[in-house]
């Protein structure tokens, strides 16, 4: 390997052990820390943030990345030191237009309002928690001028999540599937007494639930000798290294679903993480590529396995084992039409594939409006109930299960969201090319083994890290950008065998 390509990775592995110092201190703040921790954690934070931020920026840095440049040359982007000179060239270039002391304090103010966010929402309380938002939108502002866009505000936070991808983009696809979900969603609508989920809301043993649940995940994939598990007011998953890969869920004692496809969910992501190429490991390109990305691993794990009828055909006599009272006597398509069943939900995570992306398209709007100063956080709770109404027909009867329900505001993830629709689009690209390669899958899936799906996922997606933005990636792969054609004849197989539309 080149000299000076190794001096600039020795340097940025430095930046990323100080990065990975601060998410142990956010992992450990939603899951172990006293809430009267707050106050030091967002001081501790907002050291490391800044630090990480100075080193980033450093003359150190952009001396380093000159010299490896010029070794590097015009190498392919395959190559691991083309594509590390490539994408922390583009994250200095970013960095250096947002001070140290906006870094620092966006850490603290972020780290400070996810304890009002938890408390607010647990008291269903709004107004406790809008000083806090007001100010997390106003610096949020105050990032997309440091940034820099083209056509708006939101542009330059998306890109932080997803690279090259603009706000104009995310709304021709959401507006190109949107009419056929729609019209998918009235259809099933006229049939939705064909389907119940009264075998869910049972009395499940929270303890027998997590054993399940944990069981499943393993199965997956899911290496448990680089990670663990536990229980958040959000569910997440974390990592510090490819080696130390976290995921957290919440647990309710009269709904099977939220714990167990929480987890799917969080282990799709952290298997994305555990199965980065170890030459990338601790490096800026040791992650995923992009947050969509991402959330087709976490979907695809979740749902296009977790509430496939193969798979339950594996795992309905594993569940029915742990629960013989509850369950012992409901047969698989009963089961497997429950886990489906489709109707509005006020909470996103526990939302059902077919009307999952329009709880995105809700938030994406409001986003946009926030940032460009058409909307103001006041206004949000009715505004929210309002259009919530018109989408899906129902009224939040609380903010806790409207406005205050995620936790991503209080995080500071503005320009998040799409990547949670783009992801369930490319969950259905990317496994059907998976099956395309490999036949077998689903009947592998059936019979409880998941290792030829992971396998290629880990050499097509998760190897590469950061190495290729997203676009770059899908047509790697798929031939094809993104698209919403494989999710949404993927919804209208599985629904037309399930209500008959």
């Amino acid at each position: 390997m080149a000299e000076k390509y190794q001096e600039l990775t020795a340097h940025l592995r430095e930046i990323h052990n100080v990065n990975q110092a601060a998410q142990v201190l956010g992992w450990d703040q939603q899951t172990q820390m006293p809430p009267g921790g707050a106050p030091a954690r967002a001081a501790q934070l907002g050291t490391l943030a800044r630090l990480a931020h100075e080193m980033l920026v450093s003359d150190t840095t952009a001396r380093r990345l000159d010299d490896a440049a010029r070794e590097v040359g015009t190498a392919d982007f395959n190559s691991d030191e083309a594509s590390m000179v490539r994408v922390v060239q583009q994250d200095y270039d970013n960095a250096v237009k947002i001070p140290s002391s906006f870094v620092a304090e966006w850490a603290q103010v972020t780290t400070l309002a996810h304890e009002v966010w938890a408390h607010a929402r647990a008291n269903d309380d709004f107004r406790a928690f809008q000083p806090s938002l007001e100010r997390i939108m106003n610096l949020a502002i105050q990032r997309a001028e440091y940034l820099g866009y083209k056509d708006q505000p939101y542009d330059a936070l998306l890109g932080e999540f997803e690279r090259g991808l603009t706000t104009a983009e995310v709304k021709r696809i959401f507006d190109e599937h949107k009419p056929e979900l729609v019209a998918l969603i009235a259809a099933i609508r006229q049939q939705s007494d064909k389907v119940s989920d009264a075998v869910l809301h049972q009395v499940f043993d929270l303890e027998q639930q997590r054993q399940f649940a944990l069981a499943v995940v393993k199965g997956f994939g899911y290496d448990f000798n680089r990670g663990r598990q536990d229980v958040a007011v959000h569910p997440f998953a974390t990592s510090f290294s490819r080696g130390d890969v976290r995921i957290t869920t919440r647990f309710m004692n009269d709904f099977l679903n939220p714990a167990l496809f929480g987890m799917m969910h969080e282990a799709g992501h952290a298997m994305y993480e555990q199965g980065i190429g170890e030459s990338l490991d601790g490096t800026p390109l040791g992650g995923g590529t992009s947050l969509s990305v991402h959330e087709s691993q976490s979907r695809m794990w979740e749902n296009v396995v977790g509430r496939s009828k193969p798979f339950w055909n594996w795992a309905l006599p594993k569940l029915q084992a742990a629960f013989p009272a509850q369950l012992g006597n409901v047969d698989l398509d009963t089961f497997y039409k429950a886990i489906n069943r489709v109707a509005p939900s006020f909470i996103r995570v526990e939302a059902d594939e077919a009307t999952y992306n329009l709880h995105i398209m809700l938030r994406f709007e409001l986003e946009t409006e926030l940032l460009a100063g058409k909307l103001k956080v006041a206004d949000l709770p009715e505004e929210w109930n309002d259009r919530f109404e018109a989408l899906f027909g129902i009224a939040p009867p609380n903010d806790a299960q409207g406005v205050l329900q995620d936790i991503h505001w209080s995080s500071g993830l503005i320009g998040y969201f799409p990547a949670y629709a783009l992801g369930n689009l490319l969950s259905a690209q990317y496994y059907n090319r998976a099956v395309g390669d490999n036949p077998g899958i689903p009947q592998d899936i059936g019979n409880g083994k998941f290792d030829t799906l992971l396998s290629w996922l880990n050499q097509n997606i998760h190897q590469h890290g950061r190495k290729f933005t997203a676009d770059e990636l899908t047509r790697r792969i798929t031939g094809e950008p993104i698209q919403s054609r494989d999710y949404l004849k993927y919804l209208q197989q599985k629904y037309s065998e399930i209500y008959g539309v």
